[in-house]
């Protein structure tokens, strides 16, 4: 049983909040709690404030500030840019995006194809890799944005947003990325990737739940999806969320300074951290490319065993890990993703992730290399007998 520790590998679906981000924020929840959009100087210091919180989100990503809009969450900001586009394109009635998107994707689709929008679904191969000539065939004169995330959430596996967003800046349409799951895991620049919109959330990268943006590039037309009071230069409406916001800025600035040797150390423990799986235990195959995948990720599938089965008897470990997006957790459904990618039913069902941060050490992992086997063992012994497999890795 767990001695109490916490040994966290669930870091695609949330992370933990830095203290430094901490001590950025706590002066606007104590002292600082003026609203930024008032007339006189106590509100005016807060949004001065709030303004430096959007230029370090900018530069995370090579962006302007102008270019930046605070949203609630990464949800909300892929909702607001399919909702901009269709709303400044009323002639236009036709969506691309992926069979493996985050949920906020894909249930937002289903949402518009019943309200008459044609949505394309572009699946993905064995490796959870895409054809980029597929978006290019698929583009229509009535289509009004292809949406293309840059990292999936489940497998890490990274897209060619570049080629990409060239395809449709010479079709001349819009191109939205959910780059969510990449803020300190890999170089971010709107400029030379050539989008025209992309989300973030800032829990992602250390900082609290409950606060995301949006770029959108200058020039574009963009439609409110929340109306209010005018905040946010008119594009999002609702008080600003201030302590957030400035935990937000603080996070960027930490992720923008930790790429490089922070990102090849996670590698490198994920990387042991695999082996040392597929090493062990027998029946254990990974799911999607080797590369190019995020520096973080690890998504494995257990012969033989149930997902949430393995991930009860993780947790009386202390170990936290998930069977994917926090999103669906609770379902029990297999995952999209790894089904749009071909798998059967039961090796979804037996996929687990494990995802790293900075935060991460070798001890935590030498504690899951040390448990899991006998959690498997004991899993397995229980289960009907099947000949197992060789370790391997799929697609590798």
């Amino acid at each position: 049983m767990s001695n109490g520790t916490v040994y966290y590998f669930d870091n695609n679906a949330t992370t933990r909040v830095a203290p430094e981000v901490v001590e950025a924020m706590l002066p606007f929840l104590t002292e600082q709690w003026g609203n930024p959009s008032s007339a006189y100087s106590f509100g005016n210091e807060v949004g001065e404030a709030v303004d430096h919180a959007r230029a370090q989100v900018a530069e995370l990503i090579n962006a302007e500030p102008r270019e930046i809009i605070f949203t609630s969450c990464g949800t909300e900001s892929d909702n607001a840019a399919l909702n901009s586009a269709l709303q400044t394109q009323p002639g236009k009635r036709h969506i691309i995006t992926t069979a493996v998107e985050h949920s906020a994707n894909i249930k937002y689709g289903q949402m518009l194809e019943k309200r008459g929008v044609e949505v394309t679904w572009i699946p993905v191969d064995r490796a959870g890799q895409l054809d980029v000539h597929e978006i290019h065939e698929a583009i229509r004169e009535d289509t009004a944005m292809v949406s293309v995330m840059m990292a999936n959430n489940e497998t890490g596996v990274v897209f060619p947003i570049e080629e990409i967003a060239a395809i449709c800046r010479i079709k001349g349409v819009p191109f939205h990325t959910d780059a969510v799951q990449t803020p300190g895991k890999m170089e971010l620049d709107v400029k030379a990737l050539g989008v025209d919109y992309l989300s973030l959330s800032a829990h992602k990268l250390h900082a609290p739940k409950g606060i995301g943006c949006l770029y959108v590039r200058q020039g574009l037309p963009y439609q409110s999806y929340i109306v209010g009071g005018g905040q946010e230069s008119g594009r999002r409406g609702g008080t600003e969320n201030v302590a957030y916001m400035i935990a937000f800025g603080k996070a960027a600035e930490m992720a923008t300074a930790s790429l490089g040797g922070e990102v090849e150390r996670i590698r490198a423990l994920r990387d042991r951290m695999e082996d040392g799986i597929l090493e062990a235990i027998p029946g254990v195959t990974r799911n999607g490319a080797k590369e190019p995948r995020l520096a973080s990720t690890s998504n494995l599938s257990f012969a033989d065993c149930e997902a949430e089965a393995i991930l009860l008897l993780l947790n009386r470990e202390g170990i936290c890990a998930s069977s994917g997006s926090a999103c669906t957790t609770g379902s029990m459904a297999p995952s999209h993703v790894l089904i749009a990618m071909g798998l059967s039913p039961e090796h979804a069902m037996g996929a687990v992730r494990f995802s790293l941060s900075k935060y991460t050490t070798d001890t935590e992992v030498d504690y899951l290399l040390e448990k899991l086997p006998a959690i498997i063992e004991k899993l397995r012994g229980a289960s009907p007998k099947t000949e197992q497999p060789a370790a391997e890795a799929v697609n590798s």
